[in-house]
Parts: C-alpha cells; structure tokens; sequence
C-alpha cells in the first residue's frame, strides 16, 4: 500500500499467532524510541497504543521521498508494505525490536506477523466501517465522511486497552496517547497541533458503548 503524502494511516501488526510482543515495561518504553527514531521522520504521530500483543499508531504523512538512515540495512519482505522509504524504515523498525525480544528472551523466528497493515482515514476509497458495540448489540456505522472517520480510528485506538479489559478508564493505560491529550502526562511522541487541525479530541467512554473494527483488529 502506497502511503500517501497528506493523509492519516492507522497502522497496526499483533505478535505471531497473537503471542506477547511486549513482557515488561521496559519494552513498551524501547518501542516508543524505535517509534520515535523510525517513523517520525516521515510522519506525525497522532495516535499510538501499545498492548500487550499488538500496537495501533496513527500517523498523518509529512513527506515519502527522504531517505532515512535505515536504508542501508539489509531487508527481507517480511514486515513490507512496498518500497516506499517510510515502510522499510517500519519494517527495520520491528526488525530491530524483535532481535532484541529474541535475545532478551531467548527465542528465535519471527515475533510479529508478517505484513504490517496501514489503513487510511481520511480517503473514503478503503475506509472499513466501524460497529457501535451497545445494550441493542452491534450496529453497522455507515456511511463514515472523511471527517468523521479519524475521529473514530482516535477512539477506537484509545479505547483498545478499556476493550481487552486491562484496565477500567482509558487514562489508566500507561501505553497509550490517551494520558498526553487528557493532561495527565506531557508526552513529546504526538503531535497536537496535527490532531488539532483534524479535529481529534479525547472522549470518555461509557462502558455500555464501545467502539470497534469490523475486522476484529484489535
């Protein structure tokens, strides 16, 4: 998938067969420096949750064309989305972290899935409806405008830890972006003035109302 320059993307990999990729806290805290020296250099972070098992960034394109350091290293297609700098630089990313899991847990292979996936949402072409989770049961939310849509992609991927019930209220996750935009932390990784000029806001979720992916992404 071409990540094109001016748009948001919602990407996202899980561990192998939904194994661990983060076992303490330390590598949460490794991945965001891998994030931050990988990823930011093409893009602004808006987003990002990281769980136990998979991660959610959310990511406006500033530029596809520069050449990032990493392009000396030599690649594989696993973890490729194309060849476009900004995806090779993500699969050294998680190429990168996995030797140091591997090592740091004496294992081997793969740690992640094989193709990392990037979703825009602010294109209507390729936009996956959402359901509305509620006391009535699931409720297709169609159609979704262009402006609406990142707002659901920015609660959905906060919301994700309240969901898989690692904790009660999103500002309760250490590993999210939930806890810079409620003020609760001054967390350097996002950009807000680039969620600000789309709109995206912080809500507090009810319990009986959650929002998730069709594809059952998590």
């Amino acid at each position: 998938m071409n990540l094109e320059y001016g748009h948001i993307y919602h990407i996202y990999n899980q561990g192998n067969n939904k194994q661990k990729i983060f076992f303490q806290r330390e590598n949460y805290l490794f991945f965001l420096k891998k994030i931050n020296e990988y990823i930011t250099p093409f893009g602004d972070v808006v987003a990002w949750c990281l769980m136990p098992n998979h991660f959610h960034l959310m990511v406006y394109i500033t530029h596809q064309t520069a050449t990032h350091q990493t392009a000396t290293h030599q690649m594989t297609p696993s973890h490729l989305m194309s060849d476009q700098p900004i995806n090779n630089s993500i699969a050294v990313m998680l190429r990168s972290y996995t030797r140091a899991i591997n090592i740091q847990e004496n294992r081997s292979g793969s740690l992640f899935k094989p193709r990392t996936k990037a979703e825009c949402v602010t294109k209507s072409q390729g936009i996956t409806p959402s359901f509305i989770n509620s006391n009535q049961g699931a409720i297709i939310h169609v159609p979704i405008p262009e402006k609406e849509y990142p707002q659901v992609c920015f609660h959905y991927i906060h919301n994700n830890p309240v969901k898989a019930n690692l904790v009660n209220k999103p500002e309760d996750w250490e590993f999210s972006s939930f806890r810079d935009y409620c003020g609760l932390r001054n967390g350097k990784l996002i950009k807000r003035e680039r969620a600000k000029e789309f709109g995206l806001t912080i809500v507090h979720f009810d319990s009986s109302d959650d929002l998730e992916s069709s594809d059952n992404r998590e």
